[in-house]
């Protein structure tokens, strides 16, 4: 999965987005069900900011200020519903989904919709908008504000089954 974290404010021509890896470590899916389960180690989540920066911001995204991975070093989601889009061709598998679950992210947990296409059999790919406040993440500010990051965060993926 990938994490984007746009920025805004009077400055934000001067700073930059970030790009984050955020490594699946468990999962599961069960489609008769229709249930999804994910599993990421927030320790392990990398920024991949070119080398110049990205270890101050992988430092602010790991610490108390934003993720606490010390505190919460688990982050998960549950679905508890999916709604599946007609089928593009008779008897196929349905090709959109959404699924709306259970977030657990900084010891919070809240629901949120998730948008995904089914690529094959195994392979799903899909978004979800974040907003770090509603999870109790108060977005980094610099120069009084004049940069800041958005509340709102960008999850993408690309999920291939085994």
């Amino acid at each position: 999965m990938k994490v984007r974290v746009g920025k805004e404010g009077l400055f934000a021509f001067a700073s930059d987005e970030h790009q984050v890896n955020a490594p699946i470590t468990s999962g599961s899916f069960d489609e008769d069900r229709k249930s999804v389960e994910l599993t990421v180690d927030a320790t392990k989540m990398q920024v991949l900011d070119p080398p110049s920066r990205r270890d101050k911001v992988q430092a602010n995204m790991l610490g108390p200020q934003v993720l606490d991975v010390e505190k919460y070093p688990t982050i998960s989601f549950h679905s508890t519903g999916v709604i599946e889009a007609a089928s593009p061709t008779e008897g196929s598998a349905p090709k959109i989904w959404t699924i709306k679950g259970d977030l657990m992210l900084h010891g919070q947990t809240h629901q949120i919709t998730v948008s995904t296409e089914r690529l094959d059999a195994n392979r799903f790919t899909g978004s979800a908008p974040v907003k770090q406040t509603a999870f109790g993440i108060t977005p980094i500010r610099v120069a009084a504000g004049a940069v800041r990051v958005r509340d709102e965060v960008d999850i993408t993926f690309d999920i291939i089954l085994k």
